[in-house]
């Protein structure tokens, strides 16, 4: 399998994929219904897609926000690839896409169930921001530092 640039005929794939990816972590229809919109991946223009043979198995997007710093808009993997090291490579290729583009790090607004994963790939935990779907929710928010 191979990350390839993703193309805006790949939008609602991948979308598809991410409200699946979502749901896996047990959340109800009607929170999943609320975070429609914001799985949506309207910008792919800095967005990586893994594939198998037949389809996408996990992607990313970047996004450059208005103060010039760089996020993480997605990370979604199909739950049956979860735990083979899919969101690790292609969090790596964001981190490399990133790189080029001269960030020295990466703001990650993360959902509470990935806490894990971003704190084991070097993300720091760095507060809470309110989600955009769910009112009265917070999510943690990190920063994944791109220079040693």
């Amino acid at each position: 399998m191979q990350i390839r640039d993703a193309v805006n005929d790949d939008a609602h794939v991948l979308w598809r994929l991410a409200m699946r990816s979502k749901a896996a972590w047990g959340y109800s229809d009607g929170f999943m219904a609320a975070c429609e919109r914001e799985l949506f991946p309207s910008d792919l223009s800095m967005a990586g897609v893994m594939s198998d043979a037949a389809r996408p198995v996990g992607f990313y997007t970047l996004e450059l926000e208005d103060d010039g710093s760089l996020e993480l808009g997605h990370l979604f993997v199909e739950p049956q690839w979860w735990g083979r090291g899919i969101g690790r490579q292609l969090m790596a290729h964001a981190v490399a896409r990133a790189r080029d583009a001269g960030h020295q790090f990466i703001v990650i607004q993360g959902d509470p169930n990935a806490r894990g994963f971003y704190e084991r790939i070097g993300a720091r935990h760095v507060g809470e921001r309110p989600s955009d779907s769910i009112a009265g929710r917070t999510l943690p928010l990190f920063r994944l530092p791109l220079v040693s």
